[in-house]
This record gives structure tokens, sequence and C-alpha cells, in this order.
């Protein structure tokens, strides 16, 4: 078995230039853990915002003045190569996928996570690649439509930043939710969303997905680009405003019309949920693939060693979908 460990360290909070690559001694599972060779792990528009510290209210539980577990990347897929003396869930040999969560580390050629946290057997039909985006786009527009915002057949959701990784992603899952869905992005990938399902793809730059009277039930803003109040006028009456991005104005907003409006601003930390629901919402999500509901959208692939060019990569904001490193 191998004895070194390729990974990139992030030492300070900065842009892709931070980011060092960095070898040490593959660790051993411990008791209750399965160490896994990585074959791909994610480049998500998340992971370039917590190696910035951003936004630096997240540096509470990222590190104050530098990141605290020092090393990059969330989610990953791989195979098992060894597991410790109490594990009963994997075996050696097993394909599976899941994400490292706060103690980061994906980005890497091998990790040992805990066999009851954020892990799942790979499906076969499932490759490496996709199965290692999953945790990212997917899990958290599967969390927002079906948790928070509980989109209902026959509602109209808007979905802004359809081009990105949750937003292919949403665009998806709220047709298969029986919803009527808007997709908003630049005239380049319209004709991307309409593939998805979207029922009327917007171009933003030549009309405004948030005109009033628009009468949505969801506006699901999968990157922060706008604002509870720019959507207001265009929900309806019991209509919800949804943001994985989480600033100050946003968490005012939920916290006021949580308790007095009947228009809504919902935020919900996705990520941070129990692994237990990590792998609930991720085995539906697994079965609307199976049924042909749903398949990640993937853009570029990188090498691990080109870890730095994926990340400046993904900070253009050009990319459709995901993006891996292998």
């Amino acid at each position: 078995m191998e004895t070194t460990l390729n990974a990139w360290s992030v030492s300070r909070y900065g842009g892709p230039d931070v980011l060092t690559a960095v070898s040490r001694p593959v660790p051993a599972p411990a008791t209750a853990e399965v160490l896994i060779r990585i074959r791909a792990s994610a480049v998500s528009r998340a992971d370039g915002m917590m190696r910035a510290g951003q936004p630096k209210f997240a540096r509470l539980f990222l590190g104050l003045k530098r990141p605290r577990a020092g090393l990059a990347g969330t989610c990953f897929s791989g195979d098992v190569v060894a597991v410790g003396d109490t594990v009963t869930k994997f075996h050696v040999g097993d394909a599976v996928f899941g994400e490292a969560g706060l103690r980061f580390g994906a980005n890497a050629t091998h990790i040992s996570v805990d066999e009851e946290g954020s892990l799942l057997n790979k499906p076969d039909t499932v490759n490496y690649g996709e199965a290692a985006t999953l945790f990212d786009g997917a899990m958290t527009s599967w969390h927002f439509l079906t948790r928070v915002a509980k989109v209902q057949p026959g509602e109209r959701v808007l979905i802004l930043g359809g081009s990105g990784s949750l937003g292919t992603a949403a665009v998806q899952f709220a047709k298969a939710l029986g919803a009527k869905v808007t997709a908003s992005a630049s005239a380049r990938n319209t004709e991307l969303l309409r593939s998805l399902g979207a029922d009327h793809a917007a171009d933003y730059n030549v009309e405004d997905p948030l005109k009033h009277g628009a009468d949505y039930d969801v506006v699901f803003d999968t990157l922060g680009v706008s604002s509870f109040g720019a959507a207001k006028p265009a929900l309806a009456e019991n209509g919800r405003y949804l943001c994985p991005v989480l600033g100050l104005a946003l968490l005012r907003d939920t916290i006021l019309t949580g308790l007095f409006r009947h228009k809504k601003a919902m935020f919900a930390a996705a990520g941070m949920s129990k692994p237990e629901f990590h792998r609930e919402e991720l085995s539906e999500v697994l079965t609307l693939m199976a049924e042909n509901k749903f398949s990640p959208v993937m853009d570029r692939v990188y090498s691990l060693s080109d870890l730095v060019e994926a990340h400046a990569y993904v900070e253009t904001g050009r990319k459709r979908g995901n993006v891996v490193v292998v």
C-alpha cells in the first residue's frame, strides 16, 4: 500500500495562490475509521470561499487568523484501502463517496473518515467524478428545495444562477418535484438550462427574472446574487426566498420574516446537518439518478497537481456545473 499522502495546504486566507502542495505519511485509520484512496474530489465555489475566509464571520468556524484545518477540499470519492478494528459498514475494496466537512483534506490522494460520518457506497452506475460532486451542489439544492422550501407539484420556482453546480442540480430537482421552472443564466447557458428541463431560460442580461408580479412560489438564489428585498415583489403571497450564501442581511431577513410575514427569507446550513441526514438525502438523490431524473453536469476535470488552476477557473464564475480534480 502507498505510504505517502499528497495533499494541498492552506496556511493562510487568500486567493488560489495560497494553496501549496504537501506530502505526508498516509495515516493508519483509527479504530472506527476507514482509509480511502481518493479517485476524484470536487472544487466548488464554496471551497474557494472557505480558502479565502469569506464571509469573514465564517472564520469563527474555520479559524480566526488562518484556516484551522490547514488542508483543502471537502467532497471526494474513492476506494476503501484499510479499515479500523471496529468498522463493520465498509470493507476494503468498497467504492465510496463522501464529505470531509470542517476537517477538510479531500483534495488529496488519501483521507481517513469515520464510518458513521457522511460516507456512502458508490453505485456502479455513478462514476467517481460524478460521485465526488454530490455532497456539494446536489445535496445542497435537494436540501433547500425539499426540506426548506418543501416544493410542491405545480408551484412556480425560479432558480437564480442556473448554470452552476447548485443551479444545474436545482433545475432538475424542481422538475422532478413537479414544479414549473424558470432559471436564469447568461446567454451562453440558456440552452443548457432548457436541456435540463427548465420551462423558461432567462438571459439575465436581457430580462429581469425578478420582475414585479411574477408570482413565484419559490426563488432559489444559488449564488447570493440577489436579496430578499429584491425578490419580494416577484414572490407570490406565501412565497419563499432561499439562499445558501449567508450574510448579515439574509440572517436578519430570515429571523424577521420567520416571525411576522407571509413572504419569507429562508436559510439552512445544509453541510452542517448530522451525517445521518446527509446519508438520507443523498440516498434520495441516488434514487433520482437511477430513475434518470437527475444527472450531475460536469464541466472540467483537472489533475490533482493542477488544483491552483482549478480554483482559478472556478473563481472566473464561468463554470457550467461541476469541476473536479483526479
